[in-house]
C-alpha cells in the first residue's frame, strides 16, 4: 500500500506542468527556519559516525530522558518495532489473532507496519481505547498529525497502566512535541524499571530544529528497549554530520527558545490569513502545522495546486494542512486564497 506524503515537490510540479522552481511548497510540517549548520569538522566527515558519550548526555538532558538512542529519523523504529516486539513476545502463541490499536487519522506509517506485520488493526480517536486485548500494540499520536489533537499526562498515565496490565506494547509518539513545554512529554514519566518495558517514546529531530534532511530521531524508553534497538539498527546508520549538527543543536538553549517564539508567531499570523479568505472552514493549528477542513477541499487543493501553491490533502480528502512558511512568502499565499473567492 503505497502511501502519500507531503514533500513530494517533483511529483507534483511534473503533474501541474509547473518547474519546480515556481512553487511555493507549504506540503509538510516541518519549520521553515532551521539551525544553522555549524562547521563540520573534517575528522567528523572521515571518520566512521561514532555516536558519543556527549551526544547522549545532551539529548537525555534536551528531552528529560533517563535512556535514549539515536535512530535514522523516527521513520526507521516505526518500520522496526513489530519485529522487535515480536521478537521480545516470543513465548506467547503465534496461532492467535495479534492486535494493533491506532488513531484512525493520523500518521499513516504506523498502520502500514502494523498491518505488514499482520496485526488486525483497531481504530479510536479522540478517546484512548480502554478494552484492549492481550499483548497487542497501541500507538498514540501527541500531537496528533494532521488533526492536532492532544492527550494529558493523566489520560497517557492510565492508559500505560492499562496496557501493563495486557501486557501490550505502548508507542506514544512526539514527532511535534518540542513546539510545546518540557511538560507536554512523557519522556520524564518513564522509570528503568520492568513497568516500564511496555512503553517506548518516538521524538523527532528535524521538524522542530527544521532539518528533516539529516534523517535523525531519538528513541526513549528503558534500557532493555534500548539494548534491542541498539542491535537492530547496527554501528552506522545514522551519517556522522547529522549526529554533530544534533549534538549541537540540542544545547543551543537561546536558539531552541528563539525558535518557539518564531514559530508561534507565523502560525498565528498565517492562521488569520487563512481564516480571512476560507470563511466556512474549521481551523485547527499548531505551532509547525495548520489543518484547514472544508467540505470542497479536494477542490481547493487543486486550485491551489494550479497556481504553484502546494498543500497536503489529507487522506480523508476533507482537510488541507498548511505547513508554515516565512513571511516573505504571505503575500503569495494570499493572491492564491484572494483567487478562491
Amino acid at each position: 500500500m503505497a502511501i502519500v506524503h507531503g514533500g513530494q515537490l517533483s511529483k507534483v510540479a511534473k503533474k501541474y506542468a509547473i518547474p519546480e522552481q515556481d512553487w511555493l511548497d507549504l506540503s509538510t510540517g516541518i519549520a521553515p527556519f532551521s539551525y544553522a549548520i555549524p562547521t563540520i569538522p573534517a575528522k567528523v566527515w572521515q571518520d566512521l559516525p561514532t555516536i558519543s558519550e556527549s551526544l547522549i548526555k545532551a539529548a537525555e538532558h534536551y528531552y528529560q530522558a533517563d535512556y535514549c538512542w539515536p535512530v535514522a529519523g523516527s521513520q526507521q523504529l516505526i518500520e522496526k518495532l513489530p519485529t522487535l516486539w515480536n521478537d521480545k513476545n516470543r513465548s506467547v502463541n503465534t496461532g492467535e489473532m495479534k492486535h494493533a490499536y491506532l488513531p484512525k487519522v493520523g500518521y499513516k506509517e504506523h498502520q502500514q507496519a502494523w498491518f505488514l506485520a499482520g496485526y488486525q488493526l483497531h481504530f479510536y480517536q479522540q478517546t484512548l481505547p480502554d478494552n484492549i486485548e492481550k499483548n497487542s500494540v497501541v500507538v498514540v499520536i501527541n500531537p496528533n498529525n494532521p488533526l492536532t489533537d492532544t492527550f494529558s499526562i493523566t489520560q497517557l498515565t492510565q492508559l500505560k497502566t492499562h496496557c501493563q496490565q495486557q501486557q501490550a506494547l505502548l508507542i506514544i509518539d512526539e514527532a511535534f512535541a518540542d513546539i510545546f513545554e518540557p511538560e507536554f512529554s512523557f519522556v520524564p514519566h518513564i522509570i528503568n524499571d520492568n513497568q516500564y518495558d511496555n512503553l517506548i517514546v518516538l521524538r523527532s529531530f528535524g521538524k522542530f530544529f527544521g532539518l528533516a534532511g539529516i534523517r535523525i530521531g531519538f528513541a526513549c524508553t528503558t534500557q532493555q528497549w534500548l539494548d534491542m534497538i541498539k542491535e537492530s539498527i547496527g554501528p552506522w546508520s545514522i551519517n556522522g554530520p547529522a549526529l554533530f549538527i544534533a549534538e549541537q543543536a540540542l544545547q543551543d538553549k537561546q536558539w531552541q527558545l528563539s525558535q518557539k517564539v518564531r514559530l508561534n508567531q507565523q502560525s498565528e499570523a498565517m492562521q488569520a490569513l487563512l481564516k480571512s479568505y476560507l470563511l466556512n472552514a474549521r481551523i485547527e493549528a499548531n505551532a509547525l502545522f495548520i489543518t484547514v477542513f472544508l467540505n470542497d477541499a479536494s477542490d481547493i487543493y487543486e486550485k491551489l495546486c494550479s497556481q504553484a501553491v502546494y498543500v497536503r490533502l489529507t487522506d480523508e480528502q476533507n482537510a488541507l494542512r498548511f505547513g508554515l512558511t516565512e513571511s516573505s512568502n504571505l503575500p503569495r499565499l494570499e493572491k492564491a486564497l484572494s483567487s478562491l473567492i
